[in-house]
């Protein structure tokens, strides 16, 4: 419970030796409703992975692949730009550039293991 203080008249000196007011917060009508931007039509459990990264034949996705196989990161990346060259883009070139991108960093990397 908390004790309302009156307020002092002008030249009453308080006993305490600091007044503190505080101010009851109130929050705005939304403050619940936590599910206002929220869009129901759109659930992402059902498939949250992009089609371009999942097979067409038997349904493999990139990335369990990648997992599979125990690949490094740069092999990895590689291999998922090559897997969704042809589905992502009208053109390929751009994820198979990524993917040589990918691939000399893993040469790099091998490289400067060996000196």
């Amino acid at each position: 419970m908390v004790k309302k203080l009156k307020p002092l008249a002008v030249g009453e000196q308080s006993s305490a030796k600091k007044v503190v007011k505080f101010k009851t917060m109130k929050h705005s009508k939304y403050y619940y409703d936590y599910t206002r931007n929220m869009d129901d039509t759109k659930d992402l459990k059902i498939n949250p992975i992009p089609n371009y990264y999942i097979g067409n034949t038997y349904g493999y996705e990139a990335r369990k692949v990648v997992e599979d196989w125990d690949l490094s990161y740069n092999v990895g990346t590689a291999v998922t730009y090559l897997l969704r060259s042809s589905y992502k883009h009208d053109s390929p070139y751009d994820c198979i550039q990524k993917a040589i991108n990918h691939l000399n960093f893993e040469l790099d990397k091998l490289n400067n293991k060996e000196q």
